[in-house]
């Protein structure tokens, strides 16, 4: 199926160019592989494997089925927030990928979208996904931090063979044959730092997290909770570091705490 576009962004043209040192790839929803042929349409193999970056241009709605599979050396996607859905297989097998900033409006992510992305240690996913399939992140062996919205339906084998699956200590987990219960996975991944202890890394690893909640958090627990680790050795810090949609300094926190302990504010 083709790429749902706006006739405002049907005037650019798929290309690649160096941007800020890295050759990326400009991508405004052309068909870059053939569903009925299994075939490359643009571009052939070695150019799609020296790609080092992945921009997904506004209005683009749709990354359908394998649309940038083993396309080895990306490192960084981001996506337009106009995108909506991505097709099954479309990311597998980007090795060396480690930063994804998905689109804010994104709804469905297909079955093994992000399997065998083996460098990729974090994902953030917005409110506004519905369903992701399953083994969306199979074979992901660094991943680590996975933010997902509790209405979200999540698919069987989503982080089989992650670091994340490790981390698993609760034996009811698993069955008898030592294979994951994923329903029973799948709700833990929805309940890490669901404990009162937790709060500060519940709120730093939520898609939106306030400032002015973990200002507060930290201003009754204190500074030194912020490098606390949870149950899987994540920090409150290391949460918000890592998440694509929200900027936020350490340091900015550290003044802003230690002003209004003096009675002074800052913005």
């Amino acid at each position: 199926m083709r790429v749902q576009k706006t006739e405002e962004w049907r005037r650019f043209i798929t290309g690649v160019r160096m941007y800020k040192g890295k050759k990326t790839l400009f991508y405004n929803g052309d068909q870059l592989w053939d569903d009925d042929r299994n075939n490359i349409v643009i571009f052939d193999r070695g150019e799609r494997e020296s790609w080092e970056v992945i921009i997904v241009l506004p209005g683009v709605r749709e990354i359908t089925y394998n649309t940038f599979r083993n396309c080895t050396n990306v490192k960084i996607v981001i996506m337009a927030d106009t995108v909506k859905r991505i097709e099954r297989w479309a990311f597998e097998g980007c090795k060396s990928l480690m930063f994804v900033r998905l689109s804010r409006n994104i709804e469905y992510i297909g079955v093994r979208t992000f399997a065998y992305c083996k460098s990729l240690t974090s994902i953030y996913i917005s409110e506004s996904c519905r369903e992701i399939g399953w083994g969306a992140f199979y074979g992901c062996k660094k991943l680590i931090i996975l933010s997902v919205p509790q209405h979200t339906s999540l698919g069987n084998f989503l982080i089989d063979d992650s670091d994340l699956l490790s981390e698993l200590d609760i034996p009811d987990l698993l069955s008898e044959l030592n294979i994951p219960n994923h329903e029973k996975v799948n709700s833990w991944i929805k309940s890490i730092n669901k404990e009162e202890e937790f709060e500060l890394h519940l709120e730093c690893a939520s898609y939106g997290p306030s400032g002015e909640v973990i200002y507060s958090i930290l201003k009754e627990r204190g500074l030194t909770y912020f490098h606390e680790e949870n149950k899987i050795g994540i920090t409150a810090f290391q949460y918000l570091k890592a998440n694509p949609f929200f900027e936020i300094e350490e340091q900015h926190l550290i003044n802003k705490f230690v002003l209004g302990m003096i009675g002074e504010t800052i913005t």
